[in-house]
């Protein structure tokens, strides 16, 4: 029986903090295109206590959303032990590309995972890149698409990364821009083979699903122009409505959970951590509420959701398909005291994001290291 193995994790963090301070000056519109006449002093403070965004990265000029992919590619690798010549598919997930500094437009050819390729150096020509577009939940996609090749035994090791630099692209006459950062994360899956008798058969990745919402709330998440009807520094911004998302979000993402867990005959109380897509912390926990509220659990605490649902959305900002691999190599290199995670643990990922796409996907870590 062949397992889907998680061998390697890696991450790239920008070094650009970006305080709220930073938007001081900045001239906020509404959606008529009329300026907010709220200080900005309240519109920051207000939007901090929602979404508790203290700080967010901001990538250094000259960097790319494939060389960011690239850093957390090698440090995935190398944490693996695998030879780069051993990958057989290369995926990346992102929604935007590399922005060309001048024309700020996308830049998609080649595409992103074919120059996580040429970056690393990696000679085999029948390693293949695929670029994976599918909002933020593009990482977990991944993941899923990674494991059906491994187990039909068209691959043995998949390289997966997750990248995105979103301060290239937002509109700065926008409340919204302070929910988005840059960032990469990254993840070796290997297929290992066990004896259906053995106890680790029921290791590596245990179940997923995805739910595609493409029809009237396909346009929740998008782009446009800006809010400021005199910015024409770019024509393309990413464009959020913010309130539908919430109610779908609150709607849909617990009765999948559910969903997954029941299929996997497992319950919430066997999952040692979630590792949720850093959208918005107010969205997020009131997501685990209504998780907690479908297995008719009583809420007890604040202290219970920090400490079954790890957040850097504070410090690090909503980095898009990065943000659930950033925070599982986090953990894993014991960079989020007290979150651990160890050998035997069962953890729960799930995301959010444009379409709409909302994933999720039980992993159970090996009680011994593999390969």
């Amino acid at each position: 029986m062949i397992r889907s193995i998680i061998t390697g994790t890696g991450h790239y963090l920008p070094n650009k903090i970006i305080k709220k301070d930073y938007f001081f000056k900045h001239k906020f519109y509404d959606k008529k295109g009329l300026k907010i006449k709220k200080s900005n002093e309240e519109i920051i403070n207000k939007f901090q206590k929602i979404t508790e965004i203290e700080e967010r990265r901001y990538i250094n000029k000259g960097l790319f959303n494939s060389d960011i992919a690239a850093i957390a590619a090698k440090r995935a690798l190398i944490n693996s032990k695998i030879n780069q010549e051993k990958i057989d598919y290369i995926i990346s997930a992102h929604n935007y590309g590399d922005i060309n500094p001048i024309s700020y437009q996308s830049d998609l050819m080649p595409s992103v995972a074919a120059k996580v390729k040429n970056k690393l150096q990696i000679k085999n020509k029948k390693c293949r890149p695929y670029d994976m577009i599918f909002g933020c939940t593009g990482w977990i996609e991944g993941m899923i698409l990674a494991d059906q090749l491994l187990r039909s035994k068209y691959a043995k090791n998949i390289l997966i990364t997750s990248s995105e630099t979103l301060s290239k692209v937002i509109d700065p006459h926008d409340r919204n821009a302070m929910i988005f950062s840059d960032g990469a994360g990254a993840a070796v899956l290997s297929a290992v083979e066990y004896l259906e008798n053995e106890e680790n058969e029921k290791h590596g990745i245990i179940h997923y699903d995805t739910q595609c919402d493409n029809n009237e709330k396909l346009y929740y998440l998008t782009n446009g122009p800006s809010l400021n009807p005199n910015y024409k520094k770019s024509l393309v911004h990413i464009r959020m409505n913010g309130r539908r998302i919430y109610e779908y979000a609150l709607t849909e993402v617990p009765k999948m959970l559910k969903n997954i867990l029941d299929h996997a005959n497992l319950n919430l109380k066997d999952i040692k951590k979630i590792l949720i897509h850093q959208a918005n912390a107010k969205m997020d926990y009131a997501i685990l509420k209504r998780l907690l509220k479908l297995y008719n659990y009583r809420f007890l605490s604040e202290d219970f959701l920090y400490q079954i649902m790890p957040t850097t959305i504070q410090k690090f900002g909503n980095s898009s398909v990065a943000t659930v691999p950033t925070l599982l190599d986090l953990i894993l290199k014991g960079k989020m005291t007290p979150h651990e995670i160890n050998p035997g643990d069962t953890i729960l990922m799930a995301s959010l994001g444009a379409g709409m796409n909302i994933n999720g996907m039980i992993y159970r870590f090996p009680k011994k290291k593999q390969i």
